[in-house]
């Protein structure tokens, strides 16, 4: 939630009272949408996902999987177990909502973890999950959020959802009704393209959506492909990501249309990439799912923070596998990648976990390069054999192959050159396998045909 945090009260301000206008903000990041398709036709935010050090790539994900659970441990959001304070910005936490502190949200030490929520959440919502995915149980995690909700539903228990308040009431009136449906009357309506006097706040907004956007989805992504397996070592890229940058772009743009902030790739995707969702068949019976839940939403709001904590919790700890194969024995590789995987959670922002690692990873790589260069390699790293190799040339380039092709000449460049070859080398066995005459002349030709498809 980083992200929408930021354009919420950065940029737009509570009640308005940021730098820019909401519907500025919005524009922003509908221009920033279209920018984006330009990136990923380019091939730039997939070369940038490549690029990253193998090391920063794998902290993020496993900083995304701690990233969750932190999630999963608040009270907004997942069981309740952590709070924080001024003197400790992270301690336990379990209380009743009524018994933490108005002004730091702490919770006193006699009611912690005294909340039957809190162990509903530890029990029904965690344990009983990872006891189903031990014994390989297809739609544990389900399972798991629809006990610990049905329990919570009822009124009058001490785990109820719905307390006899004024909060509760409105809940509980809004659950009963099952199905609902809002028509929404502002759609394409709620872009402002006069930048009046904001000209500069909205150039810093976009600007920032940018660095941030590329950067959380390209961590993300990343981190999602290969937590599903699907990531080629070679390249470090996965089957179809120039589509799925597309389609991420676009999206981005979409959502602004309906008022909201920039809807990119979440880590959330990773609850069904450990249920087996590897495929785009997952994307779209999730987006048929979506669809059905708007017409049950008075359900699916009613599904307390508690009952999904413990999945987060869970789905990150699958993702901590990623830290075995970080290079641990060289400076240079650990201490970026550790930096990576401390601020995402602590700061609750991929991108600025990605930004910390990254600018750690060039200062402790790049000025022991720089010392050696200039004394002629007698300062140097003693481990420096240890350290994992870097290079911007990664295999693929960094254009993607359809403007290569297209530079080249190539009328039909939206294929590639193999299937072009397929074609050819058929034609030329053809030619091979023909009549008994001129034997040397036609081996002759299919010798340099296939010499010079080989030098395509």
């Amino acid at each position: 939630m980083g992200l929408n945090a930021y354009f919420t009260f950065t940029v737009v301000g509570y009640h308005g009272t940021g730098p820019v206008p909401y519907r500025l903000a919005l524009t922003a990041v509908f221009v920033e949408g279209f920018v984006f398709i330009g990136l990923s036709l380019l091939g730039l935010r997939q070369w940038l996902a490549r690029a990253i050090p193998a090391s920063i790539k794998l902290a993020t994900g496993a900083g995304i999987g701690l990233y969750l659970a932190i999630i999963g441990l608040t009270y907004d959001s997942g069981i309740g177990v952590t709070t924080g304070a001024y003197a400790t910005p992270l301690e336990l936490a379990g209380c009743h909502p009524s018994m933490r502190d108005e002004v730091t949200g702490a919770c006193p030490g006699s009611d912690k973890m005294r909340n039957p929520t809190t162990w509903l959440g530890i029990f029904c919502g965690g344990i009983f999950i990872a006891l189903l995915m031990t014994y390989r149980v297809k739609g544990a995690i389900i399972y798991g959020i629809a006990l610990t909700s049905i329990i919570s539903w009822p009124r009058g228990t001490a785990v109820t959802y719905f307390p006899y308040t004024e909060l509760g009431d409105s809940g509980f009136d809004f659950f009963k009704q099952v199905v609902a449906f809002h028509p929404i009357t502002n759609i394409l309506n709620v872009l402002q393209w006069d930048l009046g006097d904001a000209p500069g706040a909205f150039g810093l907004a976009l600007i920032t959506f940018l660095y941030v956007d590329i950067l959380d989805c390209t961590g993300t992504l990343y981190s999602m492909a290969k937590f599903a397996g699907a990531l080629d070592p070679k390249t470090q890229d996965f089957e179809g990501s120039a589509v799925a940058y597309l389609v991420d772009a676009t999206g981005i743009s979409i959502g602004a249309l309906f008022g909201s902030p920039p809807c990119t790739a979440f880590i959330e995707s990773g609850a069904g990439i450990s249920e087996g969702g590897k495929t785009g068949l997952t994307a779209m019976t999730t987006g048929l799912c979506f669809f059905v839940s708007i017409f049950f939403a008075p359900i699916f709001a009613s599904i307390p923070p508690w009952a999904t904590g413990g999945t987060l919790i869970l789905i990150g700890a699958m993702m901590m596998k990623a830290v075995t194969e970080i290079n641990w024995k060289y400076t240079g590789d650990a201490v970026p990648a550790f930096v990576c995987l401390m601020i995402m959670p602590f700061t609750y922002s991929i991108a600025y976990g990605l930004i910390a690692g990254i600018f750690t990873y060039i200062l402790l790589n790049g000025i022991p390069w720089a010392l050696e260069k200039l004394s002629g390699g007698r300062i140097r790293p003693p481990l420096k054999d240890e350290a994992e190799t870097w290079t911007w040339r990664i295999e693929g380039g960094l254009l993607p192959g359809w403007i290569r092709r297209a530079a080249g000449g190539k009328r039909d460049f939206w294929r590639p050159y193999e299937e072009v070859e397929g074609v050819e080398r058929g034609k030329v066995e053809r030619v091979s396998s023909g009549g008994s005459h001129d034997v040397a002349g036609r081996e002759g030709v299919v010798a340099g045909r296939m010499k010079e498809l080989e030098g395509k």
